[in-house]
């Protein structure tokens, strides 16, 4: 394909028409299909909570579908093996030579199925591919796709033969969305499509169109003021009576990012404090550690972000430059 983001009104049609594509086969989740895309917008990884039979696969083979990327997927298990994940070098008999295998993290949009089902070990195989988009194999380091992109679904309600994230590898991921159960409308509607010729969504972005979606969204604007903004937000989780672990310099840099991607979905090329609003659940949240007696009394974590967000100032921009008054 050509093209066609040549501005961020642009950006804001195309990703619109992308939304609405993937809507026709995954009902009722527009805001998680819109989180998914700022994801891949700004060049990151999203963890995807939900009950079994909610539609996460679908919904990860749809956006793959639909942007024209290649699809993988792996079932994690407890016996799961990190060679399994990355691929291991094996003797061809008939080269009489050792070989790399790849492994199934060789494809560009990576379903991650149920990865707390798989031991530290095995999890800690997808690090080095998610932040340096490249796997080591026997000393043999092989490049990942420009576009490669993790989706790891975890199961919210099963908490035995499952293993905690470390924090080292939930910080790595962008975002974390959820997928409720589908509201009485919307239930009848799957209902209703199921009962028809099941729908396909078809290709409405390319490879292409998601690399230059990223360098448009990385040349998104922020001003010094959003910068300061997104900074006290940091500083004032890790600063809290009730926090054992606030957000990191890397969860500060993925909240700039997903704000940059928000406000260029938004048909905006500058950030404003409402963008990094709009995102700081998503980034926050599965990052904040809390007190055991801070849960024991009632808080949650999005609480504690909301309380952040309550008592961080906001930056006051003067209209349409996203620039501070002075």
């Amino acid at each position: 394909m050509a093209n066609r983001l040549n501005s961020p009104e642009d950006v804001k049609r195309l990703t619109q028409d992308l939304t609405n594509e993937v809507a026709k086969v995954v009902v009722g989740y527009e805001e998680t299909i819109s989180g998914a895309l700022i994801a891949l917008a700004a060049g990151g990884h999203v963890l995807l909570e939900g009950v079994p039979g909610i539609a996460k696969t679908t919904l990860s083979k749809t956006i793959a579908h639909s942007i024209g990327v290649d699809f993988g997927r792996i079932q994690f298990t407890q016996d799961l093996l990190p060679s399994d994940i990355t691929g291991h070098m094996y003797f061809n008999q008939e080269t009489r030579k050792f070989e790399i295998r790849k492994g199934p993290v060789f494809t560009e949009l990576l379903l991650a199925d149920e990865i707390n089902r798989a031991p530290p070990k095995t999890q800690s195989a997808l690090l080095e591919a998610m932040q340096e988009k490249q796997v080591t194999i026997e000393g043999n380091t092989l490049p990942l796709s420009e576009v490669f992109t993790v989706l790891a679904t975890l199961n919210p309600v099963e908490t035995e033969g499952v293993y905690p994230l470390p924090e080292a590898q939930v910080d790595r991921f962008m975002l974390k969305l959820t997928m409720p159960y589908p509201n009485p409308d919307d239930e009848i509607v799957i209902l209703n499509l199921k009962s028809l010729v099941e729908e396909q969504a078809q290709p409405v972005m390319s490879k292409e169109d998601v690399l230059e979606l990223r360098k448009l969204a990385f040349n998104v604007h922020a001003d010094f003021s959003v910068l300061e903004y997104i900074k006290n937000i940091a500083q004032t989780t890790r600063e809290a009576e009730d926090v054992v672990l606030g957000l990191s310099p890397r969860g500060g840099i993925h909240l700039l990012q997903t704000a940059k991607a928000h406000a260029l979905m938004s048909g905006r090329s500058y950030v404003i404090p409402d963008d990094v609003k709009a995102m700081a659940h998503k980034v926050i949240d599965h990052r904040l550690i809390v007190s055991p007696e801070y849960e024991l009394g009632g808080g949650t974590v999005s609480g504690l972000t909301e309380e952040v967000l309550s008592k961080v100032p906001v930056p006051k921009e003067s209209a349409g430059t996203g620039k501070r008054k002075q």
